[in-house]
């Protein structure tokens, strides 16, 4: 069967077409607006379908909405919101072919990296189902006789979840896992750009039986959305994952009613290939780390230095590997680059290897659009990157990859923190005190040695300096939903 339903518009091979919504979720039920965004494929240009413009007033409605079922909520017992969170999680693998045709269809990455971040992100919800039932408080010895000590946690209220368009299902569920298994309830803006695999997990959450009210998602003006979310005092909580520019702007918005804050910011990742490393392995990780959603990844390896005695090697490997890629339709079997996400992604893209050019780096492949025309762009390897050009210092989200060579391991400590960054780095080496040496120094939350791929659920995700605040994942992501209460208990002797 096929969705949309909507006449003239291009259909999606979905199993269950009711997948597809077209309309917002607020307080258990499906809202439309007179005015509505298009959101377009951006492997065809083709317009998928329509979403509501939302605004202020019915981001305080869905506020209201979630601190309405609070109380609720929170009363349940960690198991009983386990149970919830569990039957979302069978619902996603279930759905994960079809969740996985929305996910490509509005995103672009190719279907098999789909279907592994519909995994990826079910993984959070099955993990923080497990992990809510173990948020413990602590008794702490008592310095009196007659007092007793306790510590526990409780959830914070309701969240504000703010998600990007790199990651529409799995930046949802690392931050909407932890706040639903620790008792908030949240309001959800998806990205503009992505915004049905949002709506495709409100489907499933409400028949998975997530109460009316628990879980809200509301697409439109991202300004007016995001303004009223900051600005409410009933909003205790704000996790955003996206650019440092709006990180900023919205750690601002929030300082006038000092909500606890989330921010999974920019990234600059260095990669380093030391010397001694087994270099087929590093190959392997750089094409892992750097190419993934076309280079579109908040921790992707954005600077490689590779050490003075294997730079020429690793670049005619790593040059080798990538003639192979085939750039198009993510929909298309053996397409490991898919498009960029918006003409501006590409305009970026072309900027940086144009600045990288007329500062003497050089072009070993690729480094232009695509035959294929509009989003598509080569898979690009440039050599002779020196650390003043633009590639060095702003992310490109792009799949290019700038090869700077370096002399020593103190050279290559140096030029990896010379960012405002410190989300993600990775390296290469044999040598096991080396290894703990640039684990140790390296000023990233993150640390990648000898791999190139971090992410899972059981470990904590975040970055330092203006990379972000806070953790997802793991135990530590729970904490970032719960508040600690302090109980002094007196009386014991009487």
């Amino acid at each position: 069967m096929n969705a949309p339903a909507q006449a003239g518009l291009p259909a999606l091979p979905l199993k269950d077409p009711k997948l597809f919504r077209t309309q917002c979720y607020l307080d258990g039920g499906w809202i439309g607006s007179d005015q509505t965004i298009s959101v377009r494929n951006p492997a065809t240009g083709s317009v998928l379908g329509t979403v509501p413009k939302l605004g202020a007033e019915e981001t305080r409605r869905a506020i209201e909405a979630a601190e309405r079922a609070w109380p609720a909520w929170r009363a349940k017992t960690a198991k009983e919101r386990a149970a919830i969170l569990r039957k979302w999680f069978d619902l996603m693998m279930a759905n994960q072919e079809d969740l996985a045709q929305i996910l490509t269809a509005e995103q672009g990455k190719p279907l098999a990296e789909s279907r592994g971040e519909i995994a990826y992100g079910a993984s959070f919800i099955e993990w923080f189902a497990e992990e809510g039932k173990r948020a413990y408080g602590d008794t702490i010895p008592s310095p009196w006789a007659d007092k007793r000590v306790l510590v526990l946690k409780q959830p914070i209220g309701v969240c504000a979840l703010i998600t990007p368009w790199n990651f529409p299902n799995a930046m949802i569920t690392r931050k909407a896992g932890p706040a639903l298994a620790a008792g908030c309830t949240v309001v959800i803006k998806p990205a503009g750009q992505t915004p049905y695999s949002a709506l495709a997990m409100a489907e499933l959450g409400e028949r998975a039986g997530i109460p009316k009210g628990v879980l809200n998602v509301l697409t439109g003006d991202s300004k007016a959305i995001g303004a009223e979310l900051c600005s409410s005092p009933k909003v205790r909580k704000l996790s955003f994952t996206g650019s440092t520019e709006t990180g900023r702007i919205l750690m601002k918005q929030c300082a006038d009613t000092i909500k606890k804050l989330s921010l999974e910011l920019g990234g600059n990742a260095p990669f380093i290939v030391f010397d001694d490393a087994d270099l087929d392995a590093a190959v392997e990780g750089a094409l892992a780390s750097k190419y993934r959603n076309a280079g579109q990844t908040c921790v992707c390896a954005n600077r490689l230095y590779v050490q003075d005695g294997v730079y020429d090697a690793f670049a005619a490997k790593l040059t080798e590997k990538v003639k192979g890629f085939k750039v198009g339709p993510g929909t298309e079997p053996g397409v490991v680059i898919g498009p960029l996400i918006d003409e501006n992604g590409v305009k970026k893209v072309e900027a940086h290897v144009a600045d990288a050019l007329s500062k003497g780096a050089k072009t070993v492949l690729g480094g232009k659009r695509h035959a294929l025309g509009g989003l598509f762009f080569q898979p690009t390897v440039l050599t002779g990157v020196t650390p003043d050009m633009l590639v060095s210092h702003e992310e490109t989200f792009g799949p290019v990859a700038p090869l700077i060579r370096f002399k020593t391991e103190e050279d290559a400590i140096r030029l990896a923190n010379d960012t405002e960054f410190g989300l993600s780095g990775y390296f290469y080496s044999r040598d096991i005190g080396r290894i703990w040496r640039v684990a140790e120094q390296m000023e990233t939350g993150i640390v990648g040695a000898n791999v190139g791929i971090i992410s899972t659920e059981i470990a904590p995700f975040g970055g330092v300096k203006q990379s972000g605040l806070g953790r997802e994942g793991s135990r530590y992501g729970l904490e970032e939903y719960m508040e600690m209460k302090y109980i002094l208990i007196g009386g014991i002797d009487k």
